[in-house]
């Protein structure tokens, strides 16, 4: 048996449990980097994230390694989906590689990615061959004005469509694109935008701006709504709603009417869904988060580097998640104060 089967083998012997309010863990978001060549102005604004910002250091990364000596337990444990992100996760040298090494994990049944497709052209054979099956692309109009004015760094919408093109002969598919909608910015292009994917096989995801981090200025008057960006589509391009596919599915999902295809809306801030998400967040430096809003992580690195086996380290995660109740969308929702700072989606990842 190889070392990896044998880690395996042992870390099987206990079972992830369920957190306070019922939910397993299927799904874990590893981060990879925390550094992005774009600077959104919904989440690297330029002003904070600048020349001198300072981002992790090299040895405070995770490295392959223990990258997938973590994914390896928390399969072991029960989770069936690993998706890669950042930062913008193409960034991070030789990451065919850790696809690799990923996919040869036993038990796991998807292993995403997701990008601001910047380098898609160059990167979607070669992680198509090292066994990533699917992606999804960050794309916030198709107006190639307003495009670059919310990337902030003069980026055109035909470089990412080219990648996404070639994100779709290498096979990774099917491929969602996500749009984050914000009042007064690009709300009045996401129809064009649902009409350019429609019928492509691309599954486009429309997301309400939310209030990750604390340097993005977030208001709520800004929240163009999930309820508001179906009632603009539908009027335009007939939709009905759909059954989720999952437990924890984070898109609610439409169909068109015509059957062409679908798109999802996730609605965080008007319609929480915290009752029922599956998923746990891997920082670049190896601090395990049990929420997208959390305030707080849980340092693996410093298991790992401080010797512990598979077994003990198992046995930690099963108590980070015993003890899980985190419920912020709901709470945010009822406005309830005294939340707290909370970490920048370009550190914990989206």
């Amino acid at each position: 048996m190889s070392s990896n089967g044998a880690r395996r083998s042992k870390a099987a012997n206990e079972t992830m449990p369920l957190d306070t309010l019922g939910r397993p863990l299927h799904d874990l978001r590893i981060s990879v980097t925390d550094r992005c060549n774009f600077r959104c102005t919904y989440c690297m604004p330029k002003e904070v994230f600048g020349r001198e910002y300072q981002f992790l250091r090299r040895e405070q990364l995770l490295t392959f390694e223990e990258i997938a000596r973590l994914a390896w337990i928390f399969v072991s444990l029960g989770v069936e989906k690993l998706r890669l992100t950042g930062g913008e996760p193409t960034l991070r040298r030789d990451l065919p590689k850790l696809i690799e090494m990923l996919r040869g994990i036993d038990g796991l049944r998807d292993l995403t990615l997701t990008t601001n497709g910047s380098r898609l052209g160059e990167l979607a054979q070669p992680l198509k061959d090292a066994g990533l099956d699917r992606i999804t692309v960050s794309l916030d109009s198709l107006d190639d004005a307003v495009f670059r004015a919310m990337n902030d760094v003069d980026f055109s919408v035909s470089r990412v469509l080219d990648g996404i093109d070639a994100a779709r002969r290498a096979g990774l598919a099917p491929i969602k694109v996500n749009m984050v909608v914000k009042r007064g910015v690009n709300e009045q292009t996401l129809v064009d935008f649902a009409r350019y994917f429609k019928g492509s096989g691309s599954i486009v995801r429309f997301i309400e701006y939310m209030d990750v981090g604390t340097t993005n200025g977030w208001r709520l008057d800004d929240v163009f709504t999930a309820a508001e960006i179906v009632a603009a589509i539908d009027h335009e391009l007939p939709l009905e709603p759909a059954e989720p596919q999952y437990r924890g599915e984070v898109a609610n999902r439409y169909l068109y009417r015509d059957g062409s295809g679908e798109i999802g809306v996730i609605s965080s801030v008007s319609q929480p869904f915290c009752g029922d998400c599956t998923r746990a967040r891997l920082s670049a430096d190896g601090r395990l988060f049990t929420c997208l809003f959390a305030t707080t992580g849980h340092d693996l690195r410093r298991l790992i580097r401080d010797g512990q086996t598979d077994v003990e380290i198992a046995r930690s995660l099963r108590s980070v998640w015993t003890r899980r109740g985190d419920r912020y969308s709901e709470l945010r929702a009822a406005q309830t104060p005294g939340l707290g700072d909370k970490p920048e989606m370009s550190y914990i990842g989206g």
